[in-house]
């Protein structure tokens, strides 16, 4: 008999999603942070000054930032999973009850819903797991890792930021405005095709509009620190 293999991805344990964002968001706030620093015209050096300092303390702001935010929602989970062990365990009957309540709440008949319902209460562990999924809509072994979520933060961020980041190693001036413009900007476009190809979206319709988005951001900070370079000394 041929075994069905589940083609979902697994979401739920955050370091994919802290990844990609990370990326994103290196991408656009160091480009951002350049191209408003560069808009006052100020010494090459003062720009990869503030690219560095835009990657390191966005990476330790993003990694921690997502270590404390996994953390406090992982704790949360297991607190609410040792309540709900506790209940299985001194109100078996009623935890069935709970159980087959919802069920039938969602169209399935009362008698199957209580032999169902009885049937999973045999094993606590299995009453456990599905007790989680139904009422709290988390499975107990997949609740991620605060830890694998921070890591991949950080060093997503860090790739995202040292793109722009690499132009000014290079060259200076205009030259590494536009050099720094155009490679954040295909980067945000592979960025924003990847994204929409994830969520199963459209690939151009994501790119551009991550594009989009991220010109506009740009474009004003760069208006900001050029109106700011010159009545700011």
């Amino acid at each position: 008999m041929e075994t069905h293999q589940s083609s979902h991805r697994d979401i739920s344990g955050g370091g994919a999603r802290a990844a990609v964002f990370g990326v994103s968001d290196g991408l656009l706030s160091n480009i951002a942070l350049i191209l408003g620093v560069a808009g006052a015209h100020p010494a090459p050096s003062a720009v990869v000054i503030a690219g560095l300092a835009g990657l390191v303390a966005g990476a330790f702001s993003m990694g921690v930032g997502e270590y404390i935010s996994m953390g406090a929602q992982r704790e949360l989970f297991q607190h609410e999973l040792r309540i709900e062990e506790r209940e299985i365990r001194d109100r078996p009957e009623a935890e069935a009850r709970e159980l087959q309540e919802l069920y039938v709440s969602r169209g399935v008949p009362p008698a199957l819903a209580s032999e169902v319902s009885k049937y999973l209460m045999q094993d606590p562990e299995t009453a456990l797991k599905v007790h989680a999924q139904e009422e709290l809509g988390v499975a107990p072994d997949s609740i991620g890792s605060p830890i694998q979520a921070a890591l991949a933060s950080f060093f997503s961020f860090a790739l995202g930021a040292v793109i722009p980041l690499i132009a000014w190693f290079i060259t200076v001036g205009s030259a590494a405005v536009i050099a720094s413009a155009i490679s954040a900007g295909v980067a945000t476009l592979l960025v924003g095709g990847g994204l929409a190809a994830m969520t199963g979206q459209s690939i151009t319709k994501g790119a551009l509009r991550q594009l989009v988005l991220s010109m506009i951001a740009t474009s004003v900070t760069f208006g900001v620190g050029h109106i700011l370079g010159g009545t700011i000394r």
